[in-house]
């Protein structure tokens, strides 16, 4: 059974797919409602799982009759893709920012789930072993190497 984060996220990507704009507003109050769960719990949600690095951009504007405004960042041509790339690895990358950048290419269908596993697999902190920011530094580079040779034709 999925718990409430899963079900919300759900929900959001349902909507912002259904959506012309490619982005949504919603009150959190609502949607808390909505959901039967107390507000912290959408904050949650939208914080962890519709990030810059998987691709969203959120802002929110408080107060009465504010919102929260989700939009979906799409990679539209080959090179946008490295290009997006290249911006967020630069000479280091976080285990966090890393999986949220393999999660935005699985996501959009450029690379597979063996592929996006076998990614997380090679540049995990288990794995990468040493001290930052030297894991940083060899995380960067070997994700950078994978991505380019999968995505280069």
């Amino acid at each position: 059974m999925r718990n409430v984060s899963e079900i919300i996220e759900q929900y959001l990507k349902h909507v912002l797919q259904q959506s012309t704009e490619g982005a949504i507003e919603i009150q959190r109050n609502d949607l808390a409602d909505q959901f039967q769960c107390v507000p912290s719990q959408i904050n949650y949600v939208i914080s962890t799982r519709f990030t810059l690095e998987k691709g969203y951009l959120v802002e929110s504007k408080r107060g009465g009759g504010g919102y929260i405004r989700i939009q979906k960042i799409e990679l539209k041509s080959h090179g946008s893709i490295l290009d997006h790339i290249f911006r967020t690895i630069h000479t280091h990358i976080d285990q966090v920012t890393s999986e949220g950048l393999i999660y935005q290419l699985q996501e959009g269908h450029y690379i597979s789930t063996r592929e996006a596993n076998l990614i997380r697999a090679a540049i995990s902190r288990d794995v990468l072993a040493f001290k930052l920011p030297l894991r940083d530094e060899i995380r960067a580079k070997i994700l950078k190497a994978m991505l380019i040779s999968l995505l280069s034709n």
